[in-house]
């Protein structure tokens, strides 16, 4: 069994009469890439926040590292990149990070850090002065700092161009192909799939889907059927069929009996490929689903 580093246990935390977190279960081990998905106001940050020591729950326990979230010694294995940061505009970028460092018994070099995330050059730079998306990577790149063991991510690229995106997604893969864990919040659900080995979706409140990426992709019960072909006769099971040109595509919850009706009507085609559903499609069927609270 993988040694588990964070835990939450039956928990639940309010916002005066709003419910955050309604009984919500989960384990984080050592060495996963978690991707947690959500609607705004799911609870995903509320979690995350938890897990930090930075609010505390209702009811239930969390625990990290086998201790109290409030210890900041076991606070010392982790870093936050929360989805708001409002670091000084006065100071520069080498003075933030110092600062940072200092806090932790084995911080980052800091060059080291600031080229991982593309930052090399800018020490000098106040942060004021910088554009939005080189302070979302330093804030991203703070999470870092003390060598954690543990890092939450929480909509780390949010404002980032895509080449950006792309540079923080593999420093997010080296840290864990380092054996790092992972826990990470977007609302790019390419992102997520990217990335993440494991996921897990939460909706007002409560955990809906915790599995394989490839599983909870399958939750949608869909999959996608290409092909080339002319015309086509009416077939069983087919939910949506979009063409661009000779290639056609086919959403359908079975692929097989799809395929065998193209048989027996003798459609001619070329070029079938079947794949499953998108990740954003599980997961939209997967919160679609789910009845409203009385």
């Amino acid at each position: 069994m993988m040694e588990t580093l964070a835990r939450a246990i039956e928990v639940t935390r309010r916002y005066g009469s709003v419910t955050a977190l309604d009984g919500v279960s989960l384990d984080i081990r050592r060495g996963e890439l978690v991707g947690l998905l959500g609607p705004n106001g799911a609870g995903k940050s509320t979690l995350i926040n938890l897990f930090a020591g930075l609010r505390r729950p209702h009811s239930g326990r969390v625990e990290l590292f086998g201790g109290s979230p409030a210890d900041p010694v076991r606070r010392r294995d982790i870093g936050v990149t929360p989805q708001e940061t409002g670091l000084p505009s006065t100071l520069r970028v080498r003075e933030v990070v110092d600062f940072v460092t200092a806090h932790y018994p084995r911080g980052a070099a800091r060059g080291e850090l600031l080229e991982r995330f593309g930052l090399t050059g800018m020490e000098r730079r106040q942060i004021g002065g910088l554009s939005g998306g080189q302070k979302r990577r330093l804030a991203v790149a703070l999470a870092f700092a003390g060598n954690p063991r543990l890092v939450f991510l929480d909509e780390p690229t949010t404002g980032l161009d895509v080449e950006a995106r792309r540079a923080l997604w593999d420093a997010v893969r080296d840290f864990h192909a380092g054996g790092g864990t992972v826990v990470l919040t977007s609302h790019y659900l390419e992102e997520v799939e990217a990335l993440a080995e494991r996921v897990v979706v939460v909706d007002r409140g409560r955990v809906l889907a915790d599995d394989t990426v490839a599983a909870v992709r399958d939750i949608a019960g869909m999959r996608h059927v290409t092909l080339t072909a002319g015309e086509l006769p009416d077939l069983p099971g087919v939910v949506r069929a979009e063409r661009d040109g000779s290639r056609v595509l086919l959403l359908t919850a079975d692929a097989d009996a799809l395929v065998r009706a193209l048989v027996r009507a003798d459609v001619p085609f070329t070029g079938l490929e079947i794949r499953p559903t998108s990740l954003e499609e599980a997961f939209l069927t997967i919160t679609a689903h789910e009845p409203q609270a009385a």
